[in-house]
């Protein structure tokens, strides 16, 4: 399929050709040992469209899963961010992926104190929106009432049971808005956040790089340790307070995670139209290759490790989550340093 010239750079010449043939050495699926590599989509428009991932024939909704799941052992949910997952939608992806196949739900925005989009409420918690929002795309949580966050979270933690059921719910995903800083207010938002969600597997990514700050970064990951929470490590492009520094650390023994948002420094504050826009980058291997030893390390602590790639713009994602799998395989045999 013919791309756009615009996008000839992320698909053409020595980059890319690099990448497919690092991406040809990795073990299919994406898994080596107790550590599963995914995409934080798999629906991604323009990974759909682009014909560069997907074989041909792979035209409905349930064929693409299935595909991608023959690929790669995990895979992020983003949508559920957007807009609340039902129980139905998790009943199709149990069905569609093999028995150990593990999804990673990111939370939807109320939970985590983002602005929600009220035409995506279902029909019925719409009804429950304060007339003087009416006229609103969005609103934040405080402005809709404690009852109607109170029953987005009861509607969340419902959709995600038959992932449970199933054994294939790996992790909640806690990513905080950058305004949330390390204050005494935040810490309570987040630990309200294991109060609300109950028992559900819940992991932790900051958007504000004060929590990692040096004088409180014990503290802070104490608190993730006492509330059962995972700490989500980050590749972004740093140099911005919204882009936190490599920290790999195991906070819940269960599972640890790493989160690949790629390096575009144009695009990571501004900029960028869509989220393909502005997590638009192919890593290559001397990127992926600093990311071997630390993920190696979480890997001798904690009993799973989930590497998860958004920089979904076609198939950048799925072209370095077989890279990262084809270092790591062949890295297997040597000693952890």
């Amino acid at each position: 399929m013919a791309l756009d010239p615009k996008d000839q750079h992320h698909y053409d010449g020595a980059r890319r050709a690099a990448m497919e043939a690092l991406a040809a050495r990795s073990p299919v699926p994406a898994r080596v040992g107790n550590v599963l590599v995914g995409s934080a989509s798999w629906t991604d428009p323009t990974l759909v469209k682009s014909g560069l991932f997907y074989p041909k024939g792979s035209g409905s909704a349930e064929k693409r899963l299935r595909y991608y799941a023959s690929q790669f052992p995990m895979v992020e949910v983003d949508a559920s961010y957007y807009a609340l997952p039902t129980p139905d939608q998790a009943r199709a992806w149990v069905a569609r992926t093999p028995d150990d196949f593990v999804f990673d739900i990111k939370a939807y925005a109320a939970i985590t104190g983002h602005p929600i989009e009220l035409r995506a409420l279902p029909r019925d918690l719409k009804a429950d929106v304060p007339a003087k929002l009416a006229h609103r795309r969005r609103a934040h949580p405080k402005e809709l009432g404690r009852a109607l966050v109170d029953a987005c979270h009861a509607r969340f933690i419902d959709a995600l049971e038959p992932l449970r059921r199933a054994g294939k719910l790996g992790a909640v995903l806690l990513q905080f808005p950058p305004w949330l800083q390390a204050t005494r207010g935040g810490v309570r938002w987040v630990v309200g956040c294991r109060e609300r969600l109950g028992d559900l597997p819940l992991a932790v990514e900051f958007r504000h790089r004060s929590w990692v700050d040096p004088s409180r970064w014990q503290r802070v990951r104490d608190m993730l340790a006492d509330n059962g929470m995972s700490y989500v490590a980050v590749d972004t492009p740093g140099g911005f307070d919204t882009a936190l520094p490599a920290v790999a650390e195991v906070t819940r023994p269960e599972l640890a995670l790493v989160r690949f948002h790629g390096r575009n420094r144009a695009t990571w504050e501004g900029g960028a139209q869509t989220a393909a826009e502005r997590f638009d980058h192919l890593y290559d291997e001397g990127e992926l290759t600093t990311w071997v030893e630390p993920i190696r390390r979480l890997s001798d602590r904690a009993e799973q490790v989930h590497v998860i790639f958004n920089n979904c713009t076609y198939d950048a994602a799925q072209l370095s989550g077989y890279g990262i799998a084809a270092l790591l395989s062949e890295a297997a045999g040597a000693p952890i340093t």
